[in-house]
């Protein structure tokens, strides 16, 4: 097996020039409509353009930030949710994925975070409660929300794990925004979606991945971590069941469990898992070691293929420095933000 080249990092001590030079890179991508494309080809989808919002936030450019805000508003769908995939404007993919839409919630939480700007939360907010119910409104008795609705707006009947731990935490980070601006009509029935979610999560089987089996992917082992509902204890369980599967020493966390294909993004995400349950020391060392799957000014690509000792694909995604520049400022505290993915914030703001 091969190890990309090292770079030398104090494991206590991050350059701020690794913020700097992702958040310039994603803002370089940004369209003027405000769209942040995901990749070279000029796509995105709305997941990635938010988790890009979040990049930009930590950059402190609030402008290209607002920018990126009002492009979702721009194109939000009447039901409060947008499709699968866009190129600037125009849609190429028409289903719509429940945990999209809810998403802008963790970006908007972010943003007031660093930015404590009320005024553009209430400018966001009517689009913030429609996304948001879009996707609790699907929501099934025991809990589960479908993962997307089809081009015939018909629902497609299986429940992804990391789909519905991403949409919790989004209605965890919504309730505390309505909070924040008072704005309680939706509270009563997002706190009860959340309840049943959260018991869903922490009692998964039978409930999600019903038509495929997803435990060979990495993200199924954390993303009920991130999701916010769990005990240290199961939480525990899950980064022990990660470091066994997927963990490759000195490179990262694999994507796919017969893969020899270390990807920046889980990676990232692992780590924020890792600061979840206090294990410091071993977020560093993974997120130094990810850090040198970077080019020479510090743009993490989208992976690294070691058996073949390639990056592969040669791409570096706009939401990949996003989730770098998020897992960084975790574990160096950098921003006001740095705790919105290790701490419950419906108990931040009450």
């Amino acid at each position: 097996m091969h190890k990309p080249t090292k770079i030398n990092l104090n494991k206590d001590f991050l350059p701020k020039e690794i913020f700097r030079i992702n958040g310039a890179y994603i803002k370089s991508m940004q369209y003027k409509s405000g769209a942040i494309p995901s990749n070279e080809d000029g796509t995105h989808d709305p997941w990635d353009h938010i988790e890009s919002i979040m990049g930009l936030n930590i950059c402190k450019d609030i402008e290209a930030s607002k920018s990126a805000f009002n492009w979702l508003i721009d194109n939000q769908n009447s039901d409060g949710s947008w499709y699968a995939k866009y190129h600037d404007k125009d849609v190429i993919e028409k289903n719509k994925p429940t945990h999209f839409s809810p998403y802008i919630a963790v970006a908007a939480l972010h943003f007031f975070k660093i930015f404590n700007d009320v005024s553009f939360l209430k400018l966001i907010w009517p689009s913030l409660e429609s996304a948001i119910n879009f996707s609790v409104d699907l929501q099934e008795d025991n809990g589960t929300i479908p993962w997307s609705l089809d081009k015939s707006n018909e629902i497609e009947n299986d429940y992804l794990l990391t789909g519905c731990s991403s949409i919790l935490k989004s209605i965890e980070c919504g309730i505390a925004l309505s909070n924040i601006l008072n704005k309680i009509e939706n509270q009563e029935k997002w706190k009860k979606a959340y309840l049943l979610l959260s018991n869903a999560i922490q009692d998964p089987t039978d409930k999600f991945d019903l038509t495929k089996d997803r435990k060979r992917f990495s993200m199924d082992w954390y993303y009920p971590i991130l999701s916010g509902c769990l005990s240290h204890h199961e939480k525990l369980g899950y980064i022990n069941k990660t470091f066994k599967n997927f963990y490759v020493d000195g490179i990262g966390i694999k994507c796919v469990i017969e893969e020899p294909w270390v990807t920046v993004a889980e990676t990232c995400e692992f780590i924020i898992s890792l600061m979840s349950v206090g294990y410091e020391d071993e977020a560093k060392k993974l997120l130094i070691d990810i850090l040198n799957l970077s080019d020479k000014e510090g743009i993490p690509f989208m992976g690294w293929q070691y058996q073949e000792n390639i990056f592969w694909p040669k791409e570096k995604p706009s939401w990949t420095a996003a989730a770098l520049m998020l897992c960084a400022d975790c574990v160096f505290d950098y921003s006001d933000a740095s705790d919105l993915f290790i701490s419950n914030q419906q108990s931040v703001f009450y």
